[in-house]
């Protein structure tokens, strides 16, 4: 204690030098937390990003084959009858497979959309409920349509940004009627504009939703064409059938290799609660479909690996970079006690004489050093950290940058400043203490 307070007594005696001493601590710890609150407030905006565009999805889609294709796999795989992705499919999953967070049935249609003698190609998207969580859409203005508007098939949409600007520039979309194909459709929302372009990842169910128009997938089947309601013909001969005020074409036989989806859904987006589970789940799924589809492998199922790399990769170079950052901060901030610490040595070559000369022991002086180090690193550190807090509130209003200030980070400046005062303040003292009593009486 006695060594403490000889060292407040010094650096009280010496205050601009001691400020000066400080200065390199105070401006190290305040550029790690305002570095780190840039870095948290970065990573988040891209991890949200990236949770956009589904992270955390396991993606499952038909895969449909032409009728040539069909014809030549034999007897053995005709007499398989799969249902093809359904809407069954999507329920079964929601009520057998733990650790689901959100699951969104697909189904899409590209036509036009009309309105007040506009006319607009644009593409329907029937979905569930959940899909709006599971992609993050905010809403600019209006409500989602829930449960029981899905359930029900009832005509409500919510449109794309880019949709109300071309329809409802001038006017509010909301309780209006917009007709898509033969239907019209009540907007009951309207999506909030993103600017982050992810049409490349659209086989893995992301899709770029300001122009597209959001239906119940109950909806979409029941007002649209329902593929699950269209039996395979055997004859070869080219057919059409209509339903629900629609048609589809059906080409067979073996003049003809086009494609024919029987399937009842686009895709089936299945969101986990946790990534850990992905890979299970894969398994899971893919033994679960395979035995409701009559053991015809009729579908894939993806997960889109590189998002996930991408996510661990943009921690990693977070990590390192914010790392380097507060290490060499904090090294210079160091290096500048040990140097002035030098400097109060050989200032006080006669004080650090005379004590040993009455009787001090070697450690009290490398106590009194130590504690005159660890000080002004500790003051440091608490100044560091409050202008760190205020420079990144300031950050956030002058530059329009998301900041987020953590108490790990706080913690991790404030205790590095105090082991730079111990690191670099022992080298100083311990040469104190080594000095013999007689010449630094003598020093002049």
């Amino acid at each position: 204690m006695h060594d403490i307070i000889i060292a407040l007594e010094a650096i009280m005696s010496n205050k601009m030098k001691s400020m000066l001493t400080a200065l390199g601590i105070i401006f190290g710890v305040a550029a790690v937390i305002s570095m780190l609150a840039i870095g948290n407030g970065a990573q988040q905006e891209i991890l949200e990003q990236i949770k956009m565009v589904g992270v955390n999805n396991i993606v499952i889609v038909p895969l449909i084959n032409d009728d040539k294709e069909e014809a030549e796999e034999g007897e053995s795989q005709s007499k398989k009858f799969s249902p093809g992705l359904t809407l069954a499919d999507a329920r079964a999953i929601r009520t057998v497979v733990p650790g689901v967070e959100n699951i969104s049935p697909e189904v899409s249609y590209a036509s036009a959309l009309q309105y007040g003698g506009i006319r607009y190609p644009a593409k329907v998207q029937g979905v569930s409920v959940d899909y709006f969580k599971l992609y993050n859409l905010p809403l600019e203005s209006g409500i989602y349509f829930n449960e029981e508007q899905d359930k029900y098939g009832m005509p409500v949409c919510v449109i794309g940004s880019n949709v109300r600007t071309k329809f409802f520039n001038e006017t509010d979309p909301l309780g209006k009627f917009i007709k898509f194909g033969n239907i019209w459709l009540k907007v009951i929302g309207v999506l909030r504009k993103t600017e982050i372009t992810v049409s490349s990842f659209d086989n893995a169910g992301v899709n770029v939703y300001n122009d597209n128009i959001f239906v119940p997938v109950t909806t979409v089947l029941l007002r649209y064409n329902n593929r699950a309601t269209v039996n395979k013909p055997s004859s070869s001969t080219g057919s059409v059938i209509s339903f629900f005020g629609g048609s589809i074409s059906i080409r067979t036989g073996s003049t003809g290799s086009a494609e024919t989806n029987y399937n009842q859904l686009d895709r089936i987006i299945v969101q986990m609660s946790d990534t850990r589970l992905l890979n299970s789940t894969t398994e899971l799924l893919s033994r679960m479909i395979l035995r409701r589809h009559q053991g015809v492998k009729d579908y894939e199922i993806t997960v889109p690996e590189m998002l996930l790399k991408q996510q661990q990769r943009t921690k990693d170079i977070f990590n390192i970079v914010l790392g380097a950052i507060a290490g060499i901060s904090l090294l210079v901030g160091g290096i500048g006690i040990m140097n002035i610490m030098f400097a109060s040595v050989m200032e006080r070559i006669k004080e650090i004489g005379t004590r040993l000369a009455i009787g001090a022991k070697k450690s009290d002086i490398i106590a009194q050093f130590l504690s005159e180090a660890i000080l002004i690193s500790v003051s440091g550190g608490l100044i560091g950290v409050m202008l760190g807090i205020f420079l990144s509130y300031l950050i956030t209003m002058i530059f329009e940058i998301k900041t987020i200030v953590s108490v790990l980070s706080v913690i991790l400046a404030f205790g590095i400043s105090a082991a730079v005062g111990v690191i670099f303040g022992y080298a100083p003292a311990k040469k104190a203490s080594e000095r013999d009593p007689i010449e630094s009486l003598r020093y002049e």
